[in-house]
């Protein structure tokens, strides 16, 4: 049960916790596997106090990297199979997203992630100040009508926190297929203290070396519309 806390902010979450029915596997994926990939009490209930990570506990003293809603999990995973010598959270408020990536992790056999079942915001909170070294925003929600642009992820009130958790000259990667996403995206991330490193339109029309194609980008090629791969530097 939730319980108020005096420093517990009001935050309006906009999008889907639960789809469709659960596959039978995937809820014995939640029921066997989840809590154990916790990062750490992040939530309201459990640390009320807001105590910080323990990190180096967590990944033995591994950089530390983030993907912010990793829808089904496939390049979570990807990045987690070809980069062992890193600890990567994953934070997904989508419990179907979430049974999805349980599933890909044990057919992976991967042991260097941790999962964060819920808002960003609230694991930002708790994340350290300078602790992250690469983070990930891939097709977030593109919320398209205008009066909804405030939800998207790229206002200063998800850009402030994220920033506070980077390192200096981490890297920080935004794809989407949404024009418009680009143009905020483009406007708000460099107010938060990064710096955009494209040098030529190859820089943001190709994919990053190291790029898995997600089904969410799969389903934009498929529907016409052109990704961006937008690359940023967190300053300072």
């Amino acid at each position: 049960m939730k319980t108020d806390h005096p420093q517990r902010p009001r935050r309006n979450f906009y999008g889907r916790f639960k789809g469709k029915s659960l596959k039978q596997s995937q809820k014995i994926y939640l029921d066997e596997d989840l809590a154990a990939l916790a990062p750490g009490a992040v939530d309201w209930d459990s640390n009320p106090d807001r105590l910080p990570l323990d990190l180096n506990g967590l990944f033995d003293g591994k950089p530390v990297w983030l993907e912010i809603g990793f829808g089904g999990g496939e390049h979570l995973v990807h990045q987690a199979a070809s980069n062992p010598d890193v600890g990567i959270i994953g934070a997904e408020p989508y419990i179907n997203g979430v049974a999805m990536l349980l599933g890909k992790i044990r057919r992976a056999g991967v042991e260097n992630l941790a999962v964060h079942p819920g808002d960003v915001r609230d694991l930002f909170d708790v994340l350290p100040d300078q602790s992250v070294a690469k983070a990930f925003l891939l097709y977030p929600d593109p919320w398209p009508k205008k009066r909804h642009h405030r939800r998207r992820f790229v206002t200063q009130e998800h850009l402030e926190p994220l920033a506070r958790v980077m390192k200096p000259g981490a890297i920080f990667r935004v794809a989407t297929d949404i024009p418009d996403y680009v143009r905020q995206t483009l406007e708000e991330v460099p107010k938060a203290g990064f710096e955009w490193l494209a040098e030529g339109p190859t820089d943001w029309r190709q994919p990053w070396d190291d790029w898995i194609s997600t089904r969410y980008e799969q389903k934009a090629l498929r529907e016409g519309r052109v990704p961006h791969y937008l690359t940023f530097r967190r300053q300072g």
